[in-house]
């Protein structure tokens, strides 16, 4: 098909060449002017030829028309230099063949006078043979070109060689010459489809590279900037807690902390904690391997529940915190917001928290509607210090933190850029508008469901352990390699009232399993000797009631690792850094797995 292409002209340049056909016609492009030179040159020995014809009136005609076809071509020659001309193939293929097919029909008409020329009409046919193999020469680049204005220029002088008897043995000779001259075209044209094709390859190739380069600057960049914010916050985090620890082992003399100095450590530690959960879902997101699980979940509740939880932080600093539902989210018996309830809980509560921080004195508004489209939209709204628009757009980009306004703020400017993110990933968006002086307004947007049934299950607040299944304190047996992530795990699991036993691998966990009965096994996924998955498999097999205890994989957020658990035998899932919230959650869950038709759960 004319001006077909292997590749559309947009999909082309995107990768950073010309397609095959382009090139094609490009190369055709740069061969009409010698095309123009050829003619005119070729002119004055047509006329002198023609001029010992008997009719002088059909001469004068035939350069009338020769004349014509020549100023046509040199307008579209001049056309296709344009830059506008080089973007629609098919255009300029469609009017590169009809500039072709007139000088197709200036030889048939040169073909035709010849014919009737007397004496002159062998030489003259010859002429105009010679015309329509230079045709074939120049239409050599495109292959839709030559095959079309090939047939058409050489149709004329052939015919009139063949129409009479005395000159069918030149006809022979006439037909065998166009024969090669097509033969010798679709060879130059196959190997300049090559060229043209291992361009379309380089170019590619070069295009490739330029963006694996550019990707692998953005990496270094995104690195270094992760390295320079993450020392900043855990250097200065880090030192305040290892001085508040310092005075409570009684080091240079000084008296044991104060409950200020400990609230202070505790409150670095969790904005530590914050900073390198933040930087680790960031980095996670920016590598495409950040997935949600997409649920309805009741937004009302959500929203009430973490306006609750910051009410205090908005009475120690004298400000005031509400939330305003619309009538129809207020009194809806039905309808559900469809996202991941932990994801928004994340944005919500970083929105709310970002509000809460840079705002000294007024109020935090959170507002809640449905749209007139029927997605959910939440506001939330401050009187804080408010940002100018080139500010508001770098607040959306990571690492980027604002210092006329985050002065004196703990954070890796990574909030707003990772709820984006979130957001979009669920299908929903989050926007923002602001007015230096006056406040700043973020509205996150999610899909809703107006005849959804909210679910209820895991839309407990973090904090907030689930109602246990057992009541009564049980033995649980820790398996954990590391002794700092095995303390923390048992001053947890002793702050729930259960008993623990420690073992140091997942050997030593089976062997406890075959000689002692443990209510619980909470086991570390990756450990030296027997790992995770190999240790429950192994207590899976035992004899006796151990074999269907309730077991618990602690893992450090690995896919694969959470499936190499779980195919083994674990009936819940518990992801590092652990919580009060999450453990309880991943005992309950785990305990309340029939056996015999295992419902494996995740805890994030």
């Amino acid at each position: 098909m004319i001006g077909q292409t292997e590749q559309t002209p947009e999909q082309t340049r995107d990768r950073g060449g010309l397609s095959v056909t382009q090139q094609a016609l490009d190369a055709q492009t740069a061969l009409l002017p010698y095309a123009l030179a050829v003619f005119s040159v070729s002119l004055p020995a047509y006329v002198w030829a023609g001029s010992h014809a008997e009719n002088a009136v059909w001469m004068s005609g035939t350069f009338a028309i020769f004349a014509a076809a020549w100023g046509a071509f040199y307008a579209v020659v001049n056309w296709l230099k344009r830059p506008e001309a080089r973007t629609n193939l098919a255009l300029r293929g469609r009017l590169q063949i009809l500039s072709g097919l007139l000088w197709a029909a200036a030889v048939a008409q040169m073909s035709a006078f010849a014919d009737g020329a007397g004496l002159a009409r062998e030489p003259l046919l010859l002429v105009s043979l010679a015309a329509a193999i230079v045709v074939i020469f120049f239409a050599a680049s495109w292959l839709p070109s030559l095959l079309i204005l090939g047939s058409a220029a050489v149709a004329g002088p052939l015919f009139f060689l063949f129409s009479r008897a005395e000159t069918r043995e030149l006809a022979n000779i006439a037909w065998g010459a166009v024969a090669l001259a097509m033969a010798l075209a679709l060879i130059v044209n196959r190997i300049l489809r090559s060229q043209f094709a291992l361009a379309v390859e380089r170019e590619a190739l070069i295009a490739d590279r330029a963006g694996m380069v550019d990707a692998a600057n953005k990496l270094a960049r995104s690195k270094s900037d992760l390295v320079a914010t993450l020392s900043h916050e855990i250097r200065n985090g880090l030192t305040g807690v290892a001085h508040v620890l310092s005075a409570a082992v009684g080091h240079n003399g000084r008296s044991a902390p104060s409950r200020e100095q400990l609230a202070a450590a505790l409150d670095a530690a969790n904005d530590l904690i914050s900073v390198l959960n933040t930087t680790l879902d960031s980095e996670t997101a920016e590598a495409g391997r950040l997935s949600v699980d997409t649920r309805p979940f009741d937004p009302v509740a959500l929203i009430r529940d973490l306006v609750l939880l910051n009410r205090p932080n908005a009475s120690a600093k004298g400000l005031e915190i509400n939330l305003h539902v619309s009538p129809e989210l207020a009194m809806a018996e039905r309808g559900a917001a469809i996202a991941d309830v932990h994801r928004a809980r994340q944005i919500l509560a970083n929105l709310l928290g970002n509000a809460l921080k840079f705002t000294v004195r007024g109020r935090v508004e959170a507002r809640i509607e449905l749209t007139a489209s029927g997605r959910l939209a939440v506001e939330i709204a401050d009187t804080g210090p408010g940002l100018a628009a080139d500010e508001l757009e770098r607040a959306f980009e990571p690492f980027n933190r604002i210092e006329r306004t985050s002065a004196g703020t703990s954070g890796a400017g990574l909030g707003l850029s990772l709820s984006r993110q979130l957001a979009r990933l669920m299908g929903g968006d989050l926007t923002g508008h602001s007015a230096v002086g006056v406040g700043s307004c973020f509205r996150l947007e999610l899909p809703y469901d107006v005849n959804a049934l909210p679910d209820r299950d895991g839309q407990a607040p973090e904090g907030a352990a689930p109602a246990a299944v057992e009541r009564h304190a049980l033995r649980v047996l820790i398996a954990e390699d590391d002794a700092l992530n095995a303390a923390m795990l048992r001053a947890v699991i002793e702050q729930l009232g259960h008993q623990v036993v420690h073992a140091i691998d997942g050997r030593r966990a089976v062997d406890l399993s075959k000689v002692c009965e443990f209510d619980l096994l909470m086991i570390d996924g990756r450990m030296p000797n027997m790992d995770g998955p190999a240790a429950i498999a192994a207590i899976r097999t035992l004899d006796g009631p151990m074999r269907h205890v309730p077991i618990v994989a602690v893992i450090g957020g690995d896919a694969a690792e959470a499936m190499e658990c779980t195919q083994a035998g674990a009936d819940a899932v518990l992801r590092k850094p652990v919580s009060v919230g999450a453990v309880a959650r991943a005992v309950a869950d785990a305990i309340a797995v029939e056996r015999d038709e295992p419902q494996i759960r995740v805890v994030a």
